[in-house]
């Protein structure tokens, strides 16, 4: 016999019995396989849609941790721009200090220069004309005639 609408033998008070009860057997067994397999079949549902919900749940928690990470790189990385900025601006403000310390410094010296080149120049112009004096006084140093040395070694004067 097939599934579906079975076809029974019919005799004298009816349908055979052995086969209908045969029928009835294999029904009875068949419906008792299939509630064992749908209650299998509902375990592994239950304990899918649980391994599911377990999944969803840790989703959820490595989204809300991923989040949190995220927002703490992005929090480190403005600290870090900013504590650069800061870095940067520090060393430029020392360098600018340092540029118009290094400027004043030369100012300094070139005006020391300047003073020490013009009292060099007005040294120079008052060592010349006392070397002037000191030419024409020489010009007119006389000496006088030193006697010969002949008289000088003679015995007798």
């Amino acid at each position: 016999m097939e599934p579906g609408t079975p076809k029974f033998r019919v005799m004298k008070n009816g349908y055979d019995r052995f086969a209908v009860d045969d029928a009835v057997d294999r029904y009875v067994r068949e419906i008792d396989s299939l509630k064992k397999q749908l209650d299998l079949t509902s375990r592994q549902i239950q304990s899918a849609n649980e391994q599911l919900a377990v999944i969803r749940q840790r989703y959820q928690t490595l989204v809300s941790e991923l989040t949190v990470k995220e927002k703490a790189a992005d929090d480190i990385a403005r600290l870090a721009l900013k504590e650069a900025n800061t870095i940067i601006e520090t060393a430029q403000n020392n360098a600018d200090a340092i540029v118009s310390e290094a400027l004043t410094t030369a100012r300094i010296i070139l005006n020391d220069l300047s003073r020490i080149a013009s009292e060099a120049t007005e040294m120079k112009g008052d060592m010349q004309e006392q070397l002037s004096s000191l030419m024409g006084m020489l010009d007119q140093f006389e000496i006088p005639p030193v006697p010969k040395s002949e008289w000088l070694n003679q015995e007798k004067l």
